[in-house]
């Protein structure tokens, strides 16, 4: 399907063009038709010989251009925000760019970028403390439990069960779930032993 709002725009700079060529012509033929000098008066302010066609011309002319400067003006003000925006964006971009490197680095993830970052003044990490960042880590750690319980060797479990258990279904012998309170009788456990 063809743009239709690309189309409307020509249209209507075509319709603006022609417009503004009778526009021209009319004037141009009043102009040469209306050249009988008038008075013009405003309270105390009063000229007099003026060409009949600057009454109705200079005023026209006054406010294509006022529109005009105004558009531009406006065009103006659009461009400048956007070009602000899209600068805002591509710093956004970069320190969002940057933080995903420095959590990939702490989190000790391959980097996105394909770079390393440089080493920092504080080592290979290039990381620097904000604000006592790494005492309050330091802090937070050692106050995570209490020293007894951090020198007690951690006993391991282990997940594979030493025998074979009997499987539990809550059906009874007959096969059959047990309906509208009905009870089943006691099952028979065999023994690990057996």
């Amino acid at each position: 399907m063809p743009d239709l709002n690309h189309l409307w725009q020509r249209f209507l700079l075509a319709i603006a063009l022609l417009f503004g060529l009778v526009l021209g012509v009319g004037a141009t033929v009043f102009g040469y038709s209306n050249t009988a000098p008038v008075a013009i008066g405003f309270s105390v302010f009063r000229i007099d010989g003026v060409p009949l066609w600057t009454v109705a011309l200079v005023p026209l002319a006054l406010v294509l251009v006022t529109g005009t400067v105004f558009h531009w003006l406006n065009g103006l003000h659009h461009f400048t925000e956007h070009m602000r925006h899209r600068r805002r964006v591509h710093e956004l971009e970069a320190e969002v760019a940057s933080l995903r490197a420095h959590l990939d680095q702490l989190l000790e993830m391959p980097d996105h970028t394909g770079t390393k970052l440089p080493a920092g003044p504080s080592g290979p990490s290039g990381h620097l403390p904000i604000n006592g960042e790494d005492q309050a880590l330091e802090t937070a750690v050692a106050s995570r439990g209490d020293e007894k319980s951090a020198k007690k060797p951690r006993k391991r479990i282990s997940l594979s069960p030493s025998f074979e258990a009997a499987p539990v279904s809550p059906s009874g012998p007959s096969g059959h779930l047990p309906i509208n309170g009905e009870e089943l009788p006691p099952r028979e456990e065999s023994s690990p032993e057996t």
